[in-house]
Formats: C-alpha cells, structure tokens, sequence
C-alpha cells in the first residue's frame, strides 16, 4: 500500500475560504413558453421562477453557506411592461430572494430598464448600495450618485465591484434629457440602422440599443478604487450584467465601450474575475492579463429539468466554480507574481 505523501509546508488549505452564489437573466414572466427575438432559442418564462426556488435552497442548504449572492441583471423580463404587471413580478421574485438567509447583490440589465426607470429602481429594493464597505480616508472611493456602483468586501483582502453597464444608454433614461441626447447620439454614430436593436452590418455590433456603457466619470471611479486595491494588495472581483471581453461573449452581446473598462482594469494587477449575465449562453475567457472573464447561463433559457446557478468557492490561490446544471465548473487560478532576479 502506497504511503500518502507528507504534505509540503506550502500545500493550500483544502478548505475554501468564503464562497459566494451566482445567478444570471432570471427574466421572470407569467407567460408561457416564448422564443428569443430570433425564434431560435426557448425562453421558459414561468419556470425561471421555479428554478430560482431551486437555486435558493441550495444554498440555504449548502454546509458552509455563500457569504453573499450576486444577481447579474435581467432579474424580470421585458415584456411584464406591456401586460403592466412589471411589479407584481418583480414584488413576486424579490419575496423569493427574501427566503435565501444570506445578502444579495443586484446588478441592473437592459430587462429592468424595460419595465422601469433609472429613478424608480434607485428607490426600489433592486437597489442594493445600502450594501457597499466604505474605505475610510480615500473619498475617490465613493461612487456617485450618477450612476448605480459599488463596492464590498465579503471577506479580508477580497473586493467585490458592482458596475453599472447601463450608465451610458437610451434605457431607463427621460428622453428629454442630456444624457439621452448625448447616449442616442453615440448610438447612432456606430449604428445607422432604424431598428437600433439591430446589429446587421455593424463594424462594432455592440453598438446596439439593448446594450449601453460605461461613462468616463464611472471607469474614473473604478480606477481609483483599484488603485487603492493594488496597494493594500487585495484581489478584486468584478460584477456587471454587460461582459467586457470579446473571447468570452458573442460581440453583439458586449458593453459599448467595453474596451475603454478593460484597459483600466489591465493598468491594475488586483482583478482575478469579471463576471456578467446577458449573453444567455455564458461564455469563459482568461485574458492576457489573467483575468478571468466568466459570462454565466441564463436562468431564462434553461430547461425544466435541468438548473442554472453556480456557487464559487475562494481559495488562497484560485477561485473554484462549481456550477449546477447547464452552468460548467470552472478552476480560475490567481495569475502568478512575476519573479524579478537581479
């Protein structure tokens, strides 16, 4: 019988550290079964309210419990807006999370900008900044009130960054404002088509009105809080409904100026994962830089029998995902310090 090797002074713990819940495009409805907006793909309006129910007592289950769980966007879908039942919807999603025993984080989508405005979702519950960790003395570390971000610490050493991908967008916004002035210009700028949901014959098929973007003042923001991470040598998690990394997301599917926001993050050494929602698909990318980009499956095109949530385990030295049903486990190891020998 093989004697088991002494473990070495620096083998890993096997026990994670903390872990935390992901679930992406819920896109509730009391409809029946429906088709994407290319007829190609199924969308399972009412059971996406049972799968979230499953999700929920999982990790109500879980033997040591996520210490929070991060909702990607999407969370009811568009077309509760045209049945006016946009609140009875959202009201019966939101008193499902209220059964789940730890914090969730929402992230805000194209499909809560279908049923609501920017103004009614800063006073509803899906507004969780009531969540964010100050760092006390570094004031160019509170976001404003322009846009809909933040950030928490889950665990010592570990940061989390809320983004908001629809700071520059058409959805949500008063028409006869600035913004939306100056964001419908930018669309039509990268996007000549009179169907502004449509990508045909786009250099940058991202340029589409169901996406938006960054603004300057927000990327500004996020550079400074990871500046303040690199020198207190904190790894970094970022969260946005939008995924910013074209090997990880069909284009069409990519933030507007998704290039701008990965160039601020590749100027810092602290980010180890991006995740978002929104492509449906999911999707999975290490970058140059060696983050991971991870896009998880939507809940909304998920079979019945099958499940699509996944809880991530965080480790001194990788990130694991175990996913559930249609969403894949993924090993993300933290890139490795280069080595300087003089």
């Amino acid at each position: 019988m093989d004697a088991k090797p002494e473990p070495g002074p620096l083998s890993e713990s096997s026990e994670p550290l903390f872990c935390f819940g992901v679930i992406a495009d819920i896109q509730y409805a009391d409809l029946e079964d429906g088709y994407n907006f290319q007829g190609s793909r199924r969308r399972y309006y009412r059971h996406s309210h049972l799968h979230l129910q499953g999700a929920i007592e999982h990790w109500n289950k879980e033997s040591s419990p996520p210490s929070c769980v991060l909702q990607l966007g999407d969370i009811i879908d568009g077309y509760n807006a045209q049945y006016q039942a946009s609140e009875k919807s959202l009201e019966l999603i939101m008193n499902t999370f209220q059964r789940l025993k730890v914090p969730v984080h929402h992230t805000w989508g194209n499909h809560e900008f279908y049923n609501f405005s920017r103004d009614y979702l800063t006073n509803s519950k899906l507004n969780t900044k009531f969540l964010e960790d100050q760092i006390a003395h570094h004031p160019e570390t509170v976001p404003s009130e322009n846009y809909y971000a933040y950030h928490f610490v889950p665990f010592p050493k570990f940061r989390f960054i809320l983004l908001d991908a629809y700071d520059m967008s058409v959805l949500g916004v008063d028409p006869s404002s600035p913004k939306y002035q100056q964001c419908l210009k930018i669309l039509r700028e990268h996007n000549p088509n009179a169907e502004l949901n449509s990508p045909q014959g786009l250099a940058e098929p991202q340029f589409v009105q169901f996406n938006g973007g960054f603004s300057q003042e927000q990327l500004n923001w996020l550079n400074e809080v990871l500046t303040f991470s690199d020198r207190n040598q904190e790894k970094v998690v970022i969260v946005s409904h939008l995924p910013i990394y074209p090997e990880a997301s069909d284009s069409v599917c990519l933030a507007w100026n998704y290039r701008d926001a990965l160039a601020v993050i590749w100027s810092h050494k602290c980010v180890v994962c991006f995740f978002a929602g929104h492509t449906h698909d999911g999707g999975y990318s290490e970058d140059p830089f060696g983050v991971h980009h991870v896009n998880i499956e939507g809940v909304i095109e998920t079979a019945p029998d099958s499940q699509a949530f996944g809880t991530v385990h965080v480790y001194p030295d990788k990130m694991v995902l175990k996913g559930r049903g249609r969403v894949p486990d993924r090993i993300m190891n933290y890139k490795k310090e280069k080595a300087f020998h003089f």
